[in-house]
């Protein structure tokens, strides 16, 4: 009879939570020294939950106020007053009916009572320094279509954004993106006596934001050249239909996208792929070669958009308070 074959020793497993688990010999001598160790060893870390969503409540709000505004905007215009049956919609809406067609197809009040309210123009801006303007504007809307249109926008788009990064960065980022907006208008505008009025350009921002936000966290995106070509899409579209409505303020999408793009590098930064915080690792278990919270390139973009933002703002005030213009954007 031939001899046996020696069967290759078992293996035992080492475990590393950097390298995972690793084959090692297995000698009888050392059985019991390997079977206490394992446990005594404290357990696995449990993988990092995913972050929590917020609640949405401030795009509700935003949504509810804006219509609520248009409301008071018509009650104050009373076009009835002035045209008597001729308004349109005169019979089911009486004192809150709409202006002549003919003078706004937007469905909605004259641009007398806009400029009472708060619309941008820059002369008021200009020359009696009304800059609150800049921001009342963004509140009022030119018409039944045009608030329709954007509330549609705003909600599609804002309260995804909202349960992911919180009310207040959203809040923040729709005020300075409309502002920003708003500044690029008044110091584009040729026609000081134009009235400029909507949500469009704190709404550009968010779109703009977006875009920043794809690409300071690209780690964490599974299909990133598909989520940025559809993003890309839908900002070149948008920007199409505004270039072929008349009487769209298009410096103020300009303005609000510029403005919500780099404010997106600020304030929707996070953490890399891999990266675990100190919460989610149990007492006494030391995780080697932790990664850092962010990528190298994450705080150069947040520092260059923080230093642009703060220029821009700051040059764009200075201009408008000084009664300087640039050159008219054309289209």
């Amino acid at each position: 009879m031939g001899k046996k074959s020696k069967a290759s020793p078992p293996q035992s497993l080492d475990l590393d939570i950097e390298k995972g688990p690793q084959c090692s010999s297995f000698s009888p001598r050392h059985h019991r020294h390997h079977k206490n160790q394992y446990a005594s060893s404290p357990p696995l870390p449990p993988p990092p939950a995913g972050p929590d969503q917020w609640f949405p409540w401030l795009i509700p709000l935003i949504f509810m106020a804006d219509i609520a505004i248009f409301v008071y905007t018509m009650y104050v215009n009373d076009c009835p007053a002035r045209e008597g049956s001729r308004c349109t919609l005169f019979n089911p809406l009486g004192r809150f009916s709409f202006e002549p067609f003919k003078s706004n197809p937007m469905l909605g009040p004259s641009i007398s009572t806009l400029e009472q309210l708060g619309g941008l123009e820059r002369k008021l801006v200009v020359d009696n320094g009304e800059s609150w303007r800049l921001v009342s504007c963004i509140w009022l809307h030119a018409g039944a279509l045009h608030l329709a249109a954007n509330m549609l926008s705003l909600i599609v788009v804002a309260i995804s954004l909202e349960q992911e990064f919180g009310f207040l960065k959203i809040g923040v980022l729709y005020v300075l993106a409309g502002i920003g907006g708003s500044l690029l208008s008044t110091l584009s505008t040729s026609n000081g006596s134009s009235i400029s009025v909507g949500a469009s350009g704190a709404l550009f921002g968010l779109l703009g934001a977006m875009l920043s936000e794809l690409i300071t966290n690209w780690t964490i995106y599974a299909n990133k050249c598909t989520a940025l070509i559809t993003l890309v899409i839908v900002v070149v579209l948008n920007m199409a239909i505004g270039l072929l409505i008349p009487h769209v303020d298009n410096s103020a999408h300009i303005g609000g996208f510029v403005a919500g793009f780099l404010l997106g590098f600020v304030l929707l930064i996070r953490p890399q792929y891999g990266y675990v915080s100190r919460r989610y690792i149990p007492a006494g278990y030391d995780i080697k070669r932790k990664k850092s919270k962010h990528r190298a390139y994450q705080y150069i973009l947040w520092v260059t958009a923080l230093l642009l933002i703060v220029a821009g703002f700051s040059t764009g005030f200075a201009k408008v308070l000084n009664g300087q213009a640039i050159k008219k954007i054309t289209f």
